[in-house]
């Protein structure tokens, strides 16, 4: 057996028990969220000792970054790039919020865990702000192109994850419904605005 060969191997189970401890510790975030989530419950959880987890992950900082790339990896946000061609800002408006909410549908675990947890937990709101703020923003600068005064207030409302929630999940609607109706309100909102005394 070569030297290389003997590296390369090595190398393969490393980064088999990295993912391993990733997706443990991923598990664990949609379920008792990050800020609950422990190294020593990542490690029982992927079957490792702490000092191999250690050796890949020093601190939980590092464990969340890759966390939070891999789940971004494997179901990635909605790009607002993707709407910007459509001409019409009503059916971009639409064809935008349909996709966030399924995205939102697809995520909803986690993502309800982790934005929960960013309320009270600094580090969690550091990473959650780095990885998910700039597409946020993204979703506001393309959908919002047009808008003016409380169109762009429901703008922020109809993108809120706790907003999709009540709509999907309280009130039962589809998330094409949902989109819609959140759509109509924003539209709606024009009028209010140039109903509103100056």
């Amino acid at each position: 057996m070569t030297r290389g060969y003997t590296l390369k191997r090595r190398a393969e189970q490393q980064a088999q028990t990295r993912l391993k401890i990733v997706e443990a510790a991923v598990d664990l975030h949609g379920t008792v969220g990050p800020a609950n989530t422990s190294l020593s419950m990542v490690a029982e959880r992927a079957g490792v000792q702490r000092n191999t987890l250690y050796a890949h992950f020093p601190d939980l900082r590092s464990l969340q970054m890759a966390c939070s790339a891999l789940s971004l990896e494997r179901s990635p946000p909605p790009d607002a790039a993707d709407w910007g061609g459509v001409a019409d800002p009503a059916l971009r408006l639409r064809h935008g919020l349909t996709a966030v909410y399924a995205w939102y549908g697809d995520n909803a675990e986690l993502l309800g865990c982790v934005l929960r947890d960013a309320e009270r937990h600094v580090l969690t709101r550091e990473i959650a702000d780095l990885r998910f703020g700039p597409v946020a923003a993204g979703w506001r600068e393309t959908l919002g192109e047009g808008l003016v005064g409380p169109q762009r207030s429901l703008l922020h409302l109809a993108l809120d994850f706790h907003g999709w929630r009540a709509l999907v999940a309280g009130a039962a609607m589809s998330a094409e419904a949902a989109a819609n109706l959140m759509a109509h309100a924003i539209e709606a909102a024009r009028t209010c605005e140039r109903a509103s005394p100056a």
